[in-house]
């Protein structure tokens, strides 16, 4: 079997080379392939010289993206620039930051060695965030139940399979949101059970806007499932309830829709269709001696 793993880098070098040290360490007892694919997206901080000898990597190459257009899009332009690919038979997908715990990498290898052929998500069971971040967070995942029917308890990392990364690789909301994408256009899906870890070198950056905006971007894939249920939300509250708070929670299901609308339009086929001229060059940091 031969994997690639993917992972964006923005001004954290230090990071994602100590990553690149665990991976290592890591996948050394595995008897498989692995390659590492880096997404510069658009970083101001010079990419640092690699001094180390990485005995479990095949290669680790970094692709150059001509401007900061945020971790979203950066793993989707690896996707779409993998898609073309023929070299590797299943994409790790993980954060470049320490958060996706490389100890975990066994498992989504494990799993899809018991059954090929069938994408392997990472369902978090621990978070490390404080507890008004993880309140918040549990709050979107069951307003997006409620709203979707989906119960979306994964983030990026994962393993999926070449077939599956074709699929997704040609659906504009990827430009907008991977998980939800795999959720929506990947019928089955394995999952393991994981841990998010704790940030290498830099303090988390996601803000409660931030947060706010990746929420809805998930509800934006769905956004058909939003209006229909909003809609039998409105029907029976117009129906059943007649008292004040009815037309507040009217008000507050309109706007919420409206606000999903909104966020879908930060999808792109164009923009997808065309993220790999955005790629300056490709450079080959490691590879592994004969």
């Amino acid at each position: 079997m031969k994997f690639k793993i993917l992972m964006p880098c923005y001004n954290d070098w230090s990071s994602v080379l100590r990553l690149l040290d665990n991976i290592n360490k890591e996948v050394l007892s595995i008897k498989a392939e692995f390659s590492v694919i880096i997404v510069n997206d658009g970083s101001n901080e010079k990419i640092p010289k690699v001094n180390k000898y990485y005995k479990s990597l095949k290669s680790v190459k970094v692709l150059n993206i001509k401007k900061n257009q945020g971790h979203t899009r950066s793993n989707a332009t690896g996707i779409k620039y993998l898609s073309k690919k023929k070299d590797f038979d299943y994409l790790i997908l993980m954060d470049g930051d320490g958060e996706d715990r490389p100890e975990e990498i066994k498992l989504l290898v494990e799993k899809v060695k018991n059954q090929k052929n069938v994408s392997v998500v990472a369902r978090r069971v621990k978070r490390s965030e404080g507890f008004i971040f993880t309140t918040f967070y549990n709050l979107h995942k069951l307003i997006t139940l409620i709203f979707t029917g989906r119960n979306m308890n994964f983030g990026h990392y994962s393993c999926i399979t070449k077939k599956d990364l074709i699929q997704i690789s040609t659906k504009k909301s990827l430009w907008g949101c991977y998980s939800a994408t795999l959720k929506k256009f990947v019928n089955k899906l394995n999952n393991i059970p994981c841990i998010r870890g704790k940030r290498y070198v830099q303090p988390s950056k996601m803000s409660f806007l931030k947060l706010l905006i990746h929420a809805f971007s998930i509800l934006a894939v769905f956004k058909y499932q939003v209006l229909l249920r909003s809609c039998i939300f409105l029907l029976i509250l117009f129906l059943f309830v007649e008292n004040p708070i009815s037309l507040i929670l009217v008000s507050i299901i309109i706007s919420f829709t409206i606000c999903v609308f909104i966020v879908s339009m930060r999808e792109n086929s164009n923009e997808l269709s065309n993220c790999e001229e955005k790629i300056t060059n490709i450079e080959n940091i490691h590879t592994k001696r004969l």
